[in-house]
C-alpha cells in the first residue's frame, strides 16, 4: 500500500492493459499530464468522471509556526491544486462503509 506509482509504472500498466506498446502509452500519458497541467495553469477545473476533480485554489497570506522552535513567520499567498475524489472513488477506497441495501432500508 505504500508503493509509489510513477509515470513510468502508469504507462507500463496502461501498455499491459491495452496491448499498445510502451512507447505509445508513455507518449499518451505524457500528453495527458501536459494537458492537465495546461488546464490547471489557466485556473480551470479538471473533472475526471468516476475518479475526481482537480481544482486550483488561492491561499491567503498567513502566519505559520515552526513546530520545533515555536517561532512565527509569514507564509506568502500562493495557488495550490486540490484533489476532490468522486463518490465512486470514495466508495472503492472505503468498501466497509457501504451498507447492503437491506440494512440501509431498515436504518
Amino acid at each position: 500500500m505504500n508503493e509509489t506509482i510513477t509515470r513510468a509504472k502508469l504507462s507500463e500498466a496502461a501498455s499491459r492493459r491495452t496491448g499498445i506498446n510502451k512507447t505509445d502509452t508513455a507518449a499518451i500519458c505524457e500528453a495527458m499530464f501536459d494537458l492537465i497541467g495546461d488546464v490547471l495553469m489557466r485556473a480551470e477545473t479538471v473533472k475526471l468522471t468516476a475518479f475526481g476533480s482537480l481544482q486550483v485554489r488561492s491561499r491567503a497570506e498567513r502566519v505559520g509556526r515552526n513546530p520545533r522552535t515555536g517561532t512565527e513567520h509569514k507564509i506568502s499567498p500562493r495557488h495550490t491544486v486540490v484533489f476532490t475524489p468522486s463518490a465512486q472513488l470514495r466508495d472503492l477506497l472505503n468498501p466497509e462503509l457501504l451498507l447492503p441495501d437491506k440494512v440501509r432500508e431498515s436504518a
